[in-house]
């Protein structure tokens, strides 16, 4: 079961997008599919049924669409309807699942993204990987950004995110951003020599503990390492903008704590930049 893919479908027309998404990697990576709709609003009072099967029916035609359309794929993919609350089905589903997919309706650029808390809570809470696919075309990305801190958290990214850019034979880029103190009415215009070399220096340290061993595990691999000063998000944003994935973790401890804290990935997923892998 762990093997398998599943992927939250919704009437969005992102959907399109996700569902090309789970099955060209699972067809990648010999993997199985499950395509998952949730009817919402279902609480279970009189007269509810005729609607709800209505309901429940259109969804399933609506999976098996998907399903023909993608069949020549070789992939094995099924189909399931739930009813109830979107976030708390997708995220029981994750619980058997080695990977969740689900989409945004972010499409880019200063558009609004009014569907992007319910992708934050199901991220917040699923069992294994959430991967984020935005609604904008990204036929011409290339590469693998991942942001590091030092925590096992975002071990775990790097390790995630250095097996998809081997698979794909595509550099990862390491990122490790460290934030100058900031505080209301402070009044500092600028930073000491001193303190930003040792943050600096603190910072590449950290990112090179991170990345010692990687290039005897993956020796095929190229491994940019970039750190740089800011607000970690953005940076992240920023490097992603050219990229196939940009991985996250769900939260980090490491000594740069601001760094992929559950704040920092939530942003990143909001408006995400490319497809986005949060791992934890």
């Amino acid at each position: 079961m762990k093997e398998m893919i599943v992927v939250g479908v919704s009437d969005a027309p992102v959907a399109t997008r996700v569902v090309e998404w789970a099955i060209t990697r699972a067809a990648e990576r010999s993997q199985r599919v499950e395509l998952v709709s949730v009817v919402g609003g279902a609480i279970g009072t009189l007269g509810e049924g005729g609607p709800l099967a209505d309901a429940t029916a259109a969804a399933r035609a609506f999976l098996e669409e998907f399903v023909q359309r993608h069949a020549e794929r070789g992939v094995d993919v099924s189909v399931r309807v739930e009813a109830g609350s979107p976030v708390e089905r997708l995220v029981a589903a994750s619980e058997d699942a080695s990977l969740l997919v689900i989409g945004s309706d972010y499409q880019g650029g200063s558009s609004p993204s009014v569907r992007g808390f319910h992708g934050v809570r199901i991220t917040a809470a699923a069992h294994c990987p959430v991967v984020v696919v935005p609604d904008f075309d990204l036929a011409d990305r290339r590469g693998i950004v991942v942001g590091v801190d030092g925590s096992e958290i975002s071990e775990s990214a790097l390790r995630f995110a250095a097996a998809e850019a081997d698979r794909r034979g595509e550099p990862l880029t390491a990122v490790s951003v460290w934030t100058p103190l900031t505080a209301p009415g402070y009044g500092l215009v600028g930073y000491s020599q001193p303190y930003i070399d040792n943050m600096q220096t603190a910072t590449e340290e950290i990112l090179a503990i991170a990345l010692a061993g990687l290039s005897t595990d993956y020796p095929d691999l190229t491994i940019v390492p970039v750190v740089e000063s800011g607000f970690p998000s953005r940076v992240l944003d920023e490097l992603a903008a050219a990229a196939r994935l940009c991985v996250v973790g769900s939260r980090g401890r490491g000594a740069i704590r601001r760094l992929l804290l559950g704040s920092i990935s939530q942003e990143v997923i909001a408006h995400p930049a490319t497809v986005t892998a949060v791992v934890r």
